[in-house]
């Protein structure tokens, strides 16, 4: 007896020894690169998924769409860089204390708050000592460090009793007034107070002229959750992050926020990094693996942490995502800048996160160069897709067999276990699932042929209409400007 229990306590510490790992190594594939092929050839009827140390590859999954979680690089819909918003948002999920689920969907607090405009504009922590006459921001409470700079550099303010509320949520009509402050748009006083043809609910009076300047600066256009915003009386976490990161794209562009009488010195010093660029590779949904590297040549005079870095200052990045094209779905490839290096190598590295992107100048292969390209990576997608198809086959027979095996093994031991009913059961279920696996196999047969059809149809399509791929890639010589 003493030896089953020793052998039952060993069989349990190995086990959960075995499932940790495997949540471990869970956790890890969810931060790795992926690599997705949503081709033609499964349908869905079988998705293979392998993970290695730094990359997980997905082989016929539902073809995945971009989010807001992904902002794609202006002229280049299907060309990403990782969002801010997404990041900002990783900083308050991170550090927050509570035990509560972080739902990025539920309203912003006031300390949240502070967490986007500090880190949305870099505010620094002079006069951090304002935030300790604040009777409920405690030395140990998680943001205090964030409320001090927005405090300190005169973003928010606190309530006359000496109180910042740090968890209360803030108002929709509130965030328009800490916007409008910061921006300087023309807008009509006298028009009715809308966005996207429907009347703004939960606007006070006081609210008014602010929230029509916000609407009238085009910031709300590309929230997340777009129909709220007209009749919640709050915007979410991830809406006032995205917000946020409207406003840090459009100080370079549009250039009007900061220029307000009422913005704070703090944030008219705030100055983004323009670094313009000239692609020397070449990275396409259709071609490119993720991991793979790439480098651009400044084509400006930058200084960046406090180096200055001349023209000809060499760019690297890689690819961290891709999505290859298929049926209804054009792909995308998702892009990430790792620094800059001078002639004399002196190397400094980029934030995680840009403010924005853009493609400048663009660019196609010319005609000789797609038709010296396109044998080869035709022949190396086709038998791409005919290889995943047949070991998607071989995998569908062997968990029909296998199966079908263990049906046949219940039937017998039932009937010999005297219960013909669960008998006659399990050799039922082991035939069904035999069905199901010649129907899956033919499934597999017609997808494959026509996976490998359209992929030699897509080939003959960029030779002759290059600009249809051209949204989810980047071509030599393409002139680029990334801000953040």
């Amino acid at each position: 007896m003493k030896n089953v229990k020793k052998k039952l306590l060993a069989s349990t510490i190995l086990m959960s020894t075995i499932l940790t790992s495997a949540s471990i190594a869970a956790d890890k594939c969810k931060n790795n690169m992926v690599e997705s092929y949503a081709h033609p050839t499964m349908f869905n009827s079988q998705v293979l998924e392998t993970a290695t140390d730094n990359a997980t590859y997905v082989t016929g999954a539902k073809c995945i769409k971009t989010s807001l979680n992904k902002v794609n690089v202006l002229s280049k819909e299907n060309v990403l860089v990782e969002t801010w918003a997404k990041n900002v948002l990783n900083i308050i999920k991170e550090n927050q204390t509570y035990t509560s689920e972080f739902n990025c969907k539920s309203p912003v607090l006031r300390s949240e708050l502070a967490v986007i405009l500090a880190e949305g504009f870099n505010l620094g922590t002079e006069n951090c000592k304002n935030c300790t006459k604040y009777s409920d921001v405690a030395s140990s409470y998680w943001a205090k460090d964030w409320i001090c700079r927005a405090l300190s550099s005169g973003v928010m303010i606190g309530y006359p009793d000496n109180t910042f509320k740090p968890d209360q949520y803030v108002t929709k009509a509130e965030i328009f007034a800490t916007i409008a402050q910061l921006i300087k748009v023309p807008y009509n006083s006298s028009t009715l107070i809308s966005f996207n043809g429907k009347s703004i609910e939960y606007i006070p009076q006081w609210a008014t002229n602010a929230t029509r300047e916000v609407v009238s600066s085009n910031l709300l256009n590309n929230l997340p959750d777009i129909n709220k915003i007209n009749s919640s009386e709050y915007l979410s976490k991830e809406q006032v992050a995205h917000l946020v990161g409207e406003l840090r794209q459009n100080w370079a562009t549009i250039n009007s926020i900061g220029k307000d009488l009422k913005a704070p010195k703090s944030i008219k010093n705030y100055k983004p990094t323009c670094l313009k660029i000239k692609i020397t590779d070449r990275l396409s949904a259709r071609t490119s693996n993720v991991g793979e590297k790439f480098t651009a040549v400044t084509t400006n005079c930058i200084k960046i942490a406090g180096q200055n870095f001349a023209e000809g200052s060499k760019v690297k990045g890689q690819v961290v995502e891709v999505s290859r094209p298929g049926v209804g779905c054009s792909g995308y490839i998702k892009v990430k800048f790792l620094n800059i290096t001078d002639k004399n190598g002196n190397c400094v590295n980029f934030p995680e996160t840009l403010s924005k992107a853009q493609v400048d100048c663009l660019k196609n292969p010319n005609f000789i160069a797609r038709l010296l390209g396109a044998p080869f990576s035709a022949a190396g997608r086709i038998a791409g897709v005919a290889g995943r198809t047949g070991a998607s086959g071989v995998n569908v027979v062997a968990n029909t067999v296998e199966q079908f095996g263990d049906n046949l093994s219940d039937t017998f031991v039932d009937l010999a276990s005297l219960q013909p009913t669960a008998s006659v059961k399990k050799l039922g279920n082991g035939f069904l699932s035999l069905g199901k696996g010649v129907v899956n196999i033919v499934k597999l047969a017609v997808s494959g042929t026509f996976g490998v059809i359209y992929e030699f149809a897509d080939e003959i399509r960029y030779l002759i209409v290059p600009a249809y791929s051209n949204d989810s890639s980047i071509n030599p010589n393409e002139e680029m400007t990334i801000i953040f």
